[in-house]
């Protein structure tokens, strides 16, 4: 028998130590693996930009498992049923897409929380309690469950100190992309204007005592927002390092033909 293991991501973001992160698209084990040791704090596995569905969720967890990278998964959308399924297989959190108001971040909450806190399904073997032998489970997954919320528009960086104020949300994620797109700067995530709006909406939720994190994929702007109070940040993708490696070594090797 064991007991359910610590979230260190989700502490670190509670007492404002500072996690580096990369975002996992590429919807596979093996890339997962190859990254496990890279020293990321946390990674996030995307359901909603990529085709991964659930068993290759539970594969990546399992690569992940014997690193000291906590891994994240972003469900497509707030469908409890969903939601279930990633914590019955052991993800320690997850990042809700699209959040617009309270009643949708306290839904988030809901469908990570057993009753009567809550809506999630009881299944009593599973991989998230190491197929029943965590004996703590039931009385310790809550504490240990990081459960963050994603702003996107202009109507939700409107109410972004009543959603971080939710009971249970344990984080507030920005997504510079759709916020740029509702903004009228459609594929202009680093506009000054984006991250005018950004930062203001991130120190009201710093100044209710919640962490904020985003994703860049620049290593400036994510040391610059680190050192600014952003608690988590994701520094780019392996899918980007992939693609723009793959660029580089091309355009490299073409350069030096004769």
């Amino acid at each position: 028998m064991s007991q359910l293991k610590s979230n260190t991501f989700k502490h670190a973001i509670l007492s404002g130590r500072p996690q580096v992160g990369l975002w996992i698209s590429l919807c596979s084990n093996f890339a997962a693996e190859v990254v496990a040791y890279s020293g990321f704090d946390w990674a996030l596995l995307d359901m909603e930009h990529s085709p991964n569905e659930v068993p290759v969720v539970l594969s990546q967890l399992q690569a992940f498992a014997a690193s000291d990278t906590i891994p994240v998964a972003r469900p497509a959308w707030n469908d409890p049923v969903l939601v279930k399924r990633l914590l019955d297989i052991g993800s320690p959190g997850l990042l809700f897409p699209m959040v617009q108001s309270p009643d949708e971040a306290a839904a988030a909450v809901a469908a990570c929380r057993y009753p009567p806190n809550g809506m999630r399904g009881v299944g009593m073997t599973h991989r998230g309690n190491r197929f029943g032998h965590v004996t703590d489970y039931f009385d310790r997954v809550e504490d240990e469950t990081c459960i963050l919320v994603q702003v996107e528009t202009r109507h939700a960086l409107d109410q972004v100190e009543a959603i971080a104020a939710v009971d249970g949300v344990d984080g507030v994620f920005f997504g510079p992309a759709d916020i740029a797109a509702d903004l009228g700067k459609l594929a202009k995530p680093m506009d000054d204007e984006v991250w005018t709006v950004i930062t203001a909406a991130a120190d009201k939720v710093r100044a209710l005592g919640k962490p904020v994190g985003t994703l860049v994929n620049s290593v400036d702007k994510a040391t610059s927002l680190l050192n600014a109070g952003f608690s988590f940040v994701a520094c780019g993708s392996d899918l980007g390092l992939l693609a723009r490696g793959a660029d580089a070594l091309c355009a490299n090797v073409r350069k030096g033909l004769a």
